[in-house]
C-alpha cells in the first residue's frame, strides 16, 4: 500500500506539504500531539526550530513504535503559539521536516493558538499514518 499524493495544478503550488493524500487499504495509526518534552518530560529547546525538531521526532519515535515510516503520514496538523515565528524560520524548519521525515509531505494544516498545554512549549504535532 503506499501513499498517492495529489496536488492539483489548478491550485497553487504547495511549499512542505500535500493538498491531499489518498490512501488505500491498511493499518491507521492516529498519533497524539507532541510538543518537545524529552524523555524526562521537560520542555527542551529555545526557540521554534529546536522545538519542532524535538517534538516532530517525539511524533516519528511514536511512528516507528507503531511500525510505521516517516513517508507512511498521511496528515500532520502542526500547532503554534507564534506562527509569524514559524513563517519566518521556515527554510530552518524544512530542512528539520527533510532531515527527519524525507522529501514526502503529507497534507497539513499549521493553526496558530493563544498557548499549549505546557506554557514553554512553542509547537505541537499531530498526525495520522496509513501502514502498509
Amino acid at each position: 500500500m503506499s501513499l498517492e499524493r495529489v496536488n492539483p495544478p489548478e491550485l497553487a503550488r504547495p511549499s512542505g506539504f500535500s493538498h491531499a493524500v489518498v490512501a488505500g487499504a491498511g493499518r491507521t495509526v492516529y498519533l497524539a500531539g507532541q510538543t518537545a518534552l524529552d524523555a524526562d518530560g521537560q520542555i527542551v529547546g529555545a526557540d521554534v526550530v529546536a522545538q519542532f525538531r524535538q517534538a516532530l521526532g517525539n511524533l516519528l519515535t511514536a511512528l516507528r513504535a507503531s511500525g510505521g515510516r516517516p513517508d507512511q503520514l498521511a496528515t500532520l496538523t502542526i500547532y503554534l503559539t507564534d506562527v509569524e515565528d514559524y513563517k519566518a524560520h521556515g527554510k530552518e524548519i524544512g530542512k528539520v521536516w527533510r532531515e527527519l521525515a524525507g522529501e514526502s509531505y503529507p497534507a497539513m494544516a499549521a493553526i496558530g493558538i493563544a498557548r499549549l498545554w505546557d506554557r514553554e512549549a512553542l509547537v505541537e504535532v499531530q498526525g495520522t499514518a496509513v501502514l502498509d
